[in-house]
């Protein structure tokens, strides 16, 4: 690039908005890019179809907590409107109720006055048979919610055992009105999320708003939480550290390392242990601590009493409810 000012001495410095241009370039796939090209930014909503549209709200609302927000009709359609959209020339208006489905997209309900389209739902393997799926943080209390509901489950919750979806539990189940839908959960993760941590696959599970409470941001208490995380990474009793692991982290607690994604107290106990196997000797000694309302900051080192610095580092972390929540692991590069 030619410019125009005098060379300096100075050693040149980038600019916060290059570095962002950089991190950008090496993070967008291809696929990224293509997308761009159009400008799609995400999944908006969801429409289906159903037979009674007081019925489906009713479902939505007082079943699965979600709230109902605009409403459009009903409109008459033109022929023309008919014909493009393959609508049956003798159907009536349509009314379209907007359902707001929590942390994330959308559900647009339809009802079609004097409907003369098929009544039969499709087949799972018909082409255009769809369905919604939903997160829950317990997949087998929200099964016996259902139930206790009236509603028909499509078997028993699947937990998948190997592959991309490692962790994965799901199950179907079926509206009053017969259309499949589906609960999923994977608190501790998904297999393909820890053998790929460089692409953070969207979940709602960690896009939902939380409230936090007054003692998220009590900087002592905080402060005490970090110090018991330090000394669970040194215990090596492994019944203490289970019990305190269960007392200083959230249950679907998330820890991010420059190499992996641990998610779940479990998978955190099992890196701890691999860790104290491989430096016997070693333990972890705090440098600093500081806390910045419910985000704590631990600057800490690790190895023997002869060399205590052997590697060095920092955590972030993010407090929710008295617990840790999200763990950002920085090693120093020597």
């Amino acid at each position: 690039m030619k410019t125009n000012h005098k060379k300096s001495n100075r050693k040149v410095q980038t600019s916060a908005a290059a570095m962002l241009n950089v991190l950008i370039l090496f993070s967008a796939s291809e696929k990224t890019i293509a997308q761009n090209k159009i400008d799609i930014v995400g999944i908006d909503h969801v429409g289906i179809n159903v037979p009674d549209l007081n019925k489906a709200v009713t479902f939505f609302d007082d079943v699965l907590g979600f709230k109902p927000v605009t409403q459009l009709g009903p409109i008459p359609l033109d022929a023309d409107w008919k014909k493009l959209n393959n609508i049956n020339p003798n159907t009536g208006a349509v009314t379209i109720k907007m359902i707001n489905a929590g942390n994330g997209a959308s559900i647009e309900v339809f009802e079609y006055a004097e409907n003369k389209g098929s009544i039969n739902h499709p087949n799972t393997d018909d082409i255009g048979a769809s369905h919604i799926a939903f997160y829950v943080n317990d997949i087998n209390a929200a099964v016996q919610y259902l139930k206790s509901k009236g509603l028909k489950i499509l078997g028993e919750p699947f937990t998948t055992p190997s592959g991309d979806t490692a962790g994965e539990s799901w199950v179907y189940f079926e509206t009053p009105w017969g259309s499949k839908m589906e609960l999923v959960s994977y608190p501790n993760g998904k297999g393909y999320e820890k053998s790929h941590p460089k692409t953070v696959l969207w979940s709602p599970k960690n896009n939902a708003v939380k409230k936090l409470s007054g003692d998220d941001f009590d900087a002592k208490k905080n402060t005490v939480i970090v110090e018991n995380h330090l000394k669970i990474w040194n215990e090596k009793d492994e019944v203490k550290r289970k019990a305190s692991l269960n007392e200083v982290y959230a249950s679907n607690v998330e820890m991010v390392d420059h190499h992996f994604i641990a998610e779940g107290t479990e998978d955190i106990s099992k890196f701890i242990v691999e860790l104290q196997s491989k430096n016997p000797d070693f333990r972890f000694t705090a440098k600093s601590v500081e806390t910045n309302h419910n985000v704590v900051r631990l600057y800490w080192q690790f190895g023997s009493k002869v060399k205590p610095a052997v590697v060095s580092g920092m955590d972030l972390f993010v407090i929710e409810n008295g617990k840790i929540q999200k763990l950002y692991v920085f090693v120093d590069q020597k």
